[in-house]
């Protein structure tokens, strides 16, 4: 698709808990311009929201999910607070897309760990993601694109620790911008406006 080719300069967005006005507008319009590539391709967008509820650090997925689920947008959304997609079900849940939607395009949505200066901070970039690589967990990569939201820092703390240790304002408030941006691009989208 034109808008998400790899070799743009204005990949990835990176979208800082300081500053977002800019890369926030940028992050919009590459959205909308996606999710008109995919209608009129024929493709399904999906949205694919990683992670667990049993553990703040690892709740931002399906928060995100369940936050997606209430505003109604018109693509299938795996993954809320209600029925996580974690570790033990992904495989099968990635089966169940490929077997239920027409030539998906997934966007993915997971946790992530940075450096400290970074935790608050958004990253979207195209291309598929690896959930649970900071834990070392052995899963597939997946999506076609993704939305990282940095919920902590991976030092000084062990990778496992970051899971009891995240602040629950933090995963908040990035669920929030998360799916406060999505659901505007699907706006944006079907008003026709950039």
């Amino acid at each position: 698709m034109r808008s998400f080719d790899r070799s743009q300069p204005d990949l990835p967005v990176w979208i800082s808990a300081q500053s977002r006005e800019y890369e926030t507008e940028t992050l919009l319009q590459l959205l909308q311009s996606m999710l008109t590539d995919l209608e009129e391709s024929g493709r399904t967008p999906v949205i694919l929201c990683i992670g667990s509820d049993r553990y703040v650090g690892d709740s931002l997925g399906p928060l995100v999910g369940t936050m997606l689920t209430r505003f109604s947008i018109p693509s299938p959304v795996y993954g809320t607070l209600e029925t996580p997609i974690h570790a033990f079900n992904l495989k099968p849940t990635l089966k169940a897309i490929q077997k239920t939607h027409r030539d998906p395009f997934i966007m993915t949505v997971d946790a992530a760990l940075g450096k400290q200066d970074a935790v608050g901070s958004i990253l979207f970039n195209t291309g598929p993601l690896t959930p649970g690589k900071a834990l070392e967990k052995m899963l597939p990569e997946v999506g076609d694109c993704h939305f990282q939201g940095i919920v902590n820092s991976a030092d000084p703390l062990p990778s496992s620790q970051f899971l009891n240790d995240t602040r629950l304002y933090t995963v908040m408030t990035l669920a929030e911008r998360i799916s406060a941006i999505i659901q505007e691009a699907y706006i944006r989208k079907e008003a026709g406006t950039l």
